[in-house]
């Protein structure tokens, strides 16, 4: 699995500790789904106002938000590659720092839930009805337990 990391940002510092942590939610999302780890994920790491303009751009939703995913995944993939892109992951460290107050936990748990959350988007999963959202709140929790990332 290959990550490579864009930090557009300059409010946070982002940890070789943190990034390897990323990479072991990502291979353990794929794992737990059957997949192999020949993916590619590009991640942004970005603040409140580029994730401001991402989200009316590509979602028309005018406001911030914490992690946008950008899938790739398809079964008409035909280009030769040596590793296929699953898709984009853009977190605002910004909004993740403010959760992470929010919900009293980590600001290092806090992105990893948004890398597992936007992970499984990337795989095709949505939280759009109640049973789709337990679905995947039961995949993060488990992938997030295993990993032992817990609400400190």
């Amino acid at each position: 699995m290959e990550l490579i990391i864009d930090d557009r940002q300059d409010k946070l510092n982002v940890t070789e500790d943190l990034i390897e942590k990323i990479k072991d939610i990502i291979i353990e999302c794929l794992d737990y789904e059957g997949y192999d780890d020949d993916y590619e994920v590009s991640l942004s790491f970005v603040d409140n106002k580029e994730i401001h303009e991402l989200n009316k751009q590509f979602r028309g939703i005018d406001r911030p938000t914490d992690v946008l995913s950008f899938p790739m995944l398809s079964d008409d993939f035909d280009i030769e590659l040596e590793e296929e892109s699953l898709g984009d992951i853009v977190i605002s460290l910004e909004r993740a720092f403010e959760q992470s107050k929010e919900y009293n936990h980590s600001f290092e748990r806090e992105v990893c839930f948004l890398v597992c959350h936007s992970t499984f988007h990337l795989l095709g999963y949505d939280h759009d009805t109640e049973e789709n959202t337990k679905q995947m709140r039961e995949k993060e929790e488990y992938i997030l337990n295993k990993l032992n990332i817990t609400r400190e």
